[in-house]
């Protein structure tokens, strides 16, 4: 099977918020494709591999990022032993045999990249490969899904209305202060109280956004601070190594920072 790699063996922890499991599903059954839109860390990933081990779907992802082309998505031609052959790329392949294929963060890879979804968002459902002369029918079940963060949105980076119209949207945040414990405890393996008081840290951090920090601690980052912590690092240097330092270099933003953890502890 060439899809039997992506398909995913055992169920993806994930805590639902609201209704976004039961809509996901919903476009799914009309192969809609869909957009999700949330901070950095908050789970849309996670969101997106349990929906595919739900519905028993393959699952094929790519990283976007600026320098990605289109030859990247659809494929190219390569030289191999018997001479110049041609390989699918990972859309082409999703495309061809019926995969969910997720873009995530869309909003990284070029315009002039991102355009060559436009015929699969449509009733036409189909993939041109120009470089190949062939036009690629979407296979019954496949679907698109696209990520992005709103909060990096500027002139230069966003998608074209054109596109965002083609999708129907999820709106992801983190989640409230009690489930968002109850995912850092269980992912991390720390006492609740411990998860408890990190999301509390993270709360200080977000309410920075916009004063000094472009995004706060994130859920994913909270995990990471959890899992030291379960090392044996304590509370406090956990949160310096894993929340402080990755998200500013500016000095007073992170003495700024060091006095919400102190507060906290």
């Amino acid at each position: 099977m060439p899809l039997s790699a992506y398909q995913i063996a055992e169920e993806p922890y994930f805590e639902p918020q609201g209704g976004e499991v039961a809509l996901f599903s919903a476009a799914h059954a009309l192969r809609q494709p869909v957009m999700i839109k949330g901070p950095t860390g908050c789970g849309k990933t996670r969101f997106i591999e349990h929906m595919a081990w739900r519905l028993g779907r393959p699952l094929i992802t790519v990283a976007c990022h600026e320098d990605m082309t289109a030859s990247d998505l659809v494929g190219r031609y390569l030289l191999d032993a018997g001479g110049t052959a041609w390989h699918d790329g990972p859309l082409t392949l999703a495309v061809r045999h019926g995969a969910i294929c997720y873009l995530d963060e869309i909003v990284e890879a070029r315009q002039d990249t991102t355009v060559v979804v436009h015929p699969l968002t449509d009733d036409r459902r189909i993939l041109p490969l120009e470089k190949k002369n062939e036009l690629v029918r979407a296979h019954p079940d496949f679907q698109l899904v696209v990520s992005y963060n709103p909060g990096y949105q500027s002139v230069l980076k966003d998608l074209k209305e054109s596109t965002k119209q083609r999708f129907v949207a999820l709106d992801f945040a983190y989640p409230d202060a009690q489930r968002e414990a109850q995912i850092v405890a269980r992912e991390a393996g720390i006492a609740g109280s411990d998860a408890a008081l990190l999301v509390r840290i993270a709360e200080r951090t977000r309410n920075l956004k916009g004063h000094g920090l472009d995004e706060g601690a994130s859920t994913r980052m909270l995990i990471q601070a959890g899992r030291l912590m379960k090392q044996g690092v304590g509370l406090a240097e956990a949160c310096h190594i894993a929340l402080v330092l990755p998200i500013t270099d500016d000095m007073g933003v992170r003495e700024t920072l060091g006095d919400a953890i102190t507060a906290c502890v």
